[in-house]
């Protein structure tokens, strides 16, 4: 009798019927539970819920790439599925993209972005920006491509991704000097150069409202220029494109935007491209 008294069956635990997870930076927004990587980290699934509340939705961007005198740097890859995917109980690892450096102008171009990853999702970093001297280098390929450079010769942008991003903008000889092209984004190509010696426009981000507010992100950057006026404008999140005056031209933080064109290298600390991001969403609760 003891022993039947003190013994015990042992049932496993009732599915969840939402997926439970952590990482990131987590946050709610009505029945939609969110996470946010600025970094590189894990995706723990410990519930994998019940359909229709078993999907995870994605936006995976990669970072910007650098931008370089002349070139504007371009976007990194955009990868987004608002209607999920199933998942498993276990461990994803959440990689992100660093920004890419500037060129000197004179050498490399400006680095590539790094590629965004989750699960099987890569997103492509953006290509750097052609330099404008020295013959001038067409801007890189990527995610979406860089800007040309322009000056010793009219480069061509470097070509985007295709279901990713766009192709950079084409540089210009205008003498004396130059200017570079835009680098693409993941809405639009970048701008080319114009004959007003006006750096090329920065390719248009894209707008996501999966965190709960609408933000663009994954701009291009403008393409610089000798003037003292004309600098490519640049898209969402973007740097500007900087003119021989030179100023400031910054990133957003976490946006995959790309690093703004300058003129010389002593404004080149002004380029650098903007760290990718990796979000992700499900329902919580009804």
């Amino acid at each position: 009798m003891a022993n039947i008294i003190n013994s015990y069956i042992s049932y496993p635990d009732p599915p969840s019927d939402y997926v439970e997870a952590t990482g990131g930076t987590e946050t709610t927004t009505g029945d939609f539970k969110i996470h946010t990587f600025n970094s590189s980290s894990d995706f723990e699934v410990t519930g994998i819920g019940t359909a229709p509340n078993n999907v995870v939705e994605y936006l995976v961007i990669a970072a910007g790439g650098g931008g370089n005198a002349n070139g504007g740097g371009a976007a990194g890859g955009y990868l987004e599925d608002d209607t999920g995917e199933t998942v498993t109980k276990t461990t994803y690892t959440i990689t992100i993209g660093g920004g890419g450096g500037v060129g000197s102008g004179t050498g490399a171009n400006g680095a590539n972005g790094g590629n965004s990853v989750y699960r099987d999702h890569t997103a492509i970093g953006g290509g750097g920006g052609g330099r404008q001297s020295n013959t001038c280098t067409d801007g890189s390929n990527g995610g979406s491509g860089g800007g040309g450079g322009g000056e010793s010769g009219a480069c061509a942008g470097g070509s985007g991704t295709a279901g990713q991003g766009n192709d950079g903008g084409s540089g210009r000889v205008v003498s004396p000097g130059g200017a570079g092209g835009g680098g693409g984004g993941s809405g639009s190509d970048g701008g080319s150069a114009t004959a007003a010696r006006n750096g090329g426009t920065g390719g248009s981000g894209t707008t996501s409202s999966i965190d709960g507010s609408s933000t663009c992100r994954a701009g291009g950057a403008g393409g610089g220029t000798w003037s003292t006026s004309g600098g490519g404008s640049a898209g969402c999140g973007a740097g500007n494109g900087l003119t021989r005056n030179g100023g400031s031209s910054l990133v957003t933080a976490n946006s995959g935007s790309g690093g703004g064109g300058f003129w010389d290298s002593k404004d080149g600390t002004h380029g650098v491209g903007a760290d990718g991001v990796i979000i992700l969403r499900y329902k919580y609760q009804n």
